[in-house]
């Protein structure tokens, strides 16, 4: 019988992960298929328990559901997704119980490596404060960039800041409110971009404009549909570094497969069928 996962969000339709993690299947041979499922967030336990009921393989968790994973008392998080306050990845374990893991900033993380950029000692603007965000400003810290992580609600800013840097970490953490950001990027390194500003089909909408970054910087949008957004629109027009977010996707997505499977996953055949997904 064929295995199924999937991925939880709301909206959703947006979502290629179905696209990426099918090709995996099909170029293993392993008789599994991968679905995207609408659940809003207050259906959101029991959506997991009757996914695990059915024998599920495993789940990805997108906006706006990984910080309320973690309140609910079906998953047991991993110390590092409890560190970071949000879950991406949920195991069915053999023994019945439930895993949470995060593998957000590790994909953001492998995603900067890929194009060259220095973490440690970077100076880092995150924008957005969701499960995102803190997924990878805490990988980010942790490997020794100082990050302003800034936000609408400037409270919630702070307040993220707050929790993460209570862990053992190497680089810095602040808060602050979107007022702010111009004079931020004068003197940033990175700026990435964790909020759905500009994903399709609003794709008109930017955190920022080309007048406001510069050439020296890397603009990182983790918003994959489409696959250059106006952001990365604005900051290619002066000639600054761009990291696309289907890169993020993709790594993201290679960890949950190892996760549930304990296979070795191809990040090309995923990194090809993601972009022939965004490009058609």
């Amino acid at each position: 019988m064929k295995r199924i996962f999937g991925v939880f969000g709301d909206p959703i339709s947006h979502s290629v992960s179905p696209t990426m993690h099918n090709a995996v299947f099909s170029a293993l041979g392993m008789d599994c298929i991968y679905h995207a499922f609408n659940v809003k967030s207050e259906q959101l336990e029991k959506a997991i328990l009757g996914a695990n009921a059915m024998g599920f393989g495993g789940l990805n968790l997108t906006v706006p559901l990984k910080e309320r994973a973690l309140k609910l008392d079906c998953i047991k998080p991993d110390p590092l997704a409890g560190s970071i306050g949000a879950i991406n990845t949920v195991v069915f374990e053999k023994a019945g119980e439930i895993t949470g893991y995060n593998t957000d900033g590790l994909g953001a993380k492998k995603a900067l490596l890929d194009a060259a950029v220095e973490i440690k000692g970077s100076k880092i603007v995150v924008v957005g404060a969701g499960g995102a965000s803190r997924a990878i400003i805490f990988q980010l810290a942790a490997d020794g960039a100082d990050i302003t992580v800034i936000n609408r609600t400037e409270e919630k800013a702070i307040e993220l800041a707050r929790d993460i840097s209570g862990a053992a970490l190497q680089g810095k953490i602040k808060g602050s409110g979107l007022l702010g950001l111009k004079d931020l990027l004068k003197e940033a390194d990175v700026l990435i971009n964790t909020t759905t500003l500009g994903m399709h089909p609003n794709t008109e909408n930017s955190i920022a404009t080309a007048e406001e970054l510069h050439p020296e910087l890397t603009v990182f949008d983790i918003v994959y549909n489409p696959l250059e957004t106006k952001l990365l629109k604005e900051a290619k027009s002066i000639g600054a570094k761009t990291v696309s977010g289907s890169l993020v996707l993709v790594y993201q997505g290679a960890e949950a497969f190892r996760l549930w499977t304990g296979i070795e996953p191809p990040v090309e055949i995923m990194k090809k069928a993601v972009l022939e997904a965004l490009e058609a």
